[in-house]
């Protein structure tokens, strides 16, 4: 994840702008007009919508993104205009077309409930002068681009000589070009890197009723022979994503909870163009995006995910190695930061750890039974000399801290070189602090910066003591 952070990934996203526009407030009686509920508006917000919404996914990624559409020349299109620039994109492939009604979709919602939608929008074919407008500024800039995303949704901009023209442009210049395909005429895609149909679409494109392994591939076989793609890709919703670049492979989703699938698909968009963007393999690619999917639905409404979050989505799942589990004093900064505001409960212990025995994990699985993140203080090699002896440690921190890591119930593992991890307990303040039993009546450093105490009492007779005494014992 940390090369994926220093990639400098510049995309071009080609589609279907909107505005989404939400009116939220609460309904306690009908009209006396009509058999209509009257809703009392509390609160009014806007957010980028169709490919805005793939543009809002890259950005938090960390991506470069410039955009390209058509917008009308009115007070929406000057609205979208400035959403954009607010994230930092590349608005200057553009086009302001006369009389076209830029995209604006309101929803009303009454306690939590959508009452109505209204949408004021053109979906009308862009005219030819500005297929043409658009072409002339990418091919200005083409050579800036890792990948270029076009994100149909059917509203015009996205029409058949656009798409084929900026296909043919990108091969030329071996640029991988990505679809998020709207309808069932997949024709006007020919020659794209890959699509991201889901089962519904690719059914419809293909005319293939996918209920089976065999009829998936059958699918796939078709897609990518008839729009000529390098790889073929569905997703699969709850059952992830299938590809076939030389034979099939699926790709189990990650999600652990489901709260929201709205706008998954250009999360998964967003996250496919990003990794391939740095030449990540097809399958490092689908394992990437079910991860930032599996972020994305367990948040409510249209919404985005960040590399951190995806990186401690992974490390919750314990898919990732031991390594991504290790962190330093800043990453874990960080980390407790962001997931304490989004209302996780942070557990924190320390230790020495220096041969890991029963007692250690039966320990560590209660700390972790009183809350969401467990975070464990882990003793350099000199610190557990100074506080066991010069004969001490038996492993060094490296060895012991992977070990750790690779335990199901700890979340990250943090070597400090002090005696003790006070420094380390100011700086995240826990919600819970986890010691020993042995701690009982005693002081406990760095209880003045958490929320609570928790003592465990140790199995009794397990204890890195005792093992080395029984291994010296045995070699006498």
């Amino acid at each position: 994840m940390e090369n994926l952070k220093k990639a400098e990934v510049n995309i071009l996203v080609i589609g279907d702008l909107m505005i989404d526009h939400y009116l939220w407030g609460t309904c306690e009686r009908i009209s006396p007009e009509a058999p209509v509920q009257v809703v009392d508006i509390t609160k009014e917000t806007t957010v980028l919508g169709g490919a805005g919404n793939v543009i809002n996914n890259l950005r938090a990624l960390g991506a470069n993104v410039s955009v390209s559409s058509v917008i009308g020349d009115d007070v929406i299109g000057i609205e979208l205009m400035d959403m954009l620039k607010s994230i930092d994109v590349d608005t200057r492939n553009i086009v302001t077309e006369k009389g076209r009604k830029t995209s604006k979709k309101s929803r009303v919602i009454a306690s939590s409930q959508q009452v109505i939608r209204y949408d004021k929008e053109s979906k009308n074919n862009i005219d030819y002068l500005s297929v043409a407008s658009i072409l002339e500024s990418i091919m200005e800039t083409v050579d800036s681009y890792d990948v270029i995303i076009l994100s149909d949704y059917g509203k015009g901009v996205l029409r058949d000589t656009l798409c084929q023209a900026v296909i043919n442009i990108a091969n030329k210049k071996d640029i991988k070009v990505l679809v998020d395909p709207k309808g069932s005429n997949f024709a006007k895609y020919k020659g794209a890197y890959l699509l991201t149909p889901n089962k519904k679409e690719a059914v419809l494109a293909t005319g293939i009723d996918i209920k089976d392994e065999s009829s998936l591939k059958k699918a796939l076989l078709q897609l990518k022979k008839d729009c000529e793609l390098d790889i073929s890709l569905i997703t699969l919703s709850e059952d992830g994503i299938a590809t076939y670049e030389q034979k099939v492979e699926i790709f189990p989703t990650v999600a652990k909870e489901v709260f929201d699938v709205t706008g998954a698909g250009d999360t998964v968009i967003a996250s496919i163009a990003f990794a391939l963007a740095t030449n990540m393999s097809i399958a490092d690619t689908a394992k990437f995006s079910n991860l930032a999917a599996g972020v994305v639905v367990g948040k409510i409404g249209s919404a985005t995910v960040t590399l951190d979050e995806i990186e401690e989505y992974e490390a919750s799942l314990h898919k990732s190695t031991s390594d991504a589990h290790i962190k330093t004093f800043d990453e874990i900064e960080a980390i407790v930061a962001r997931c304490s505001s989004n209302g996780k409960k942070i557990v924190f212990t320390n230790g020495c750890f220096d041969i890991l025995h029963v007692g250690h994990v039966k320990y560590l699985q209660i700390a972790k039974s009183f809350g969401d993140i467990l975070v464990v203080g882990l003793n350099s090699d000199a610190s557990v000399s100074r506080l066991k002896g010069p004969s001490r440690p038996v492993n060094i921190a490296e060895d012991r801290a992977y070990l750790l890591a690779a335990l199901e119930a700890v979340d990250f593992v943090v070597p400090f070189e002090s005696d003790t991890p006070l420094e380390l307990i100011k700086m995240i303040k826990p919600d819970i602090l986890v010691k020993g039993g042995d701690y009982e009546g005693k002081e406990v450093v760095g209880t003045e910066f958490a929320g609570e105490l928790k003592l465990v009492d140790f199995v009794n007779g397990k204890s890195t003591t005792k093992t080395i005494e029984k291994i010296q014992g045995s070699t006498c």
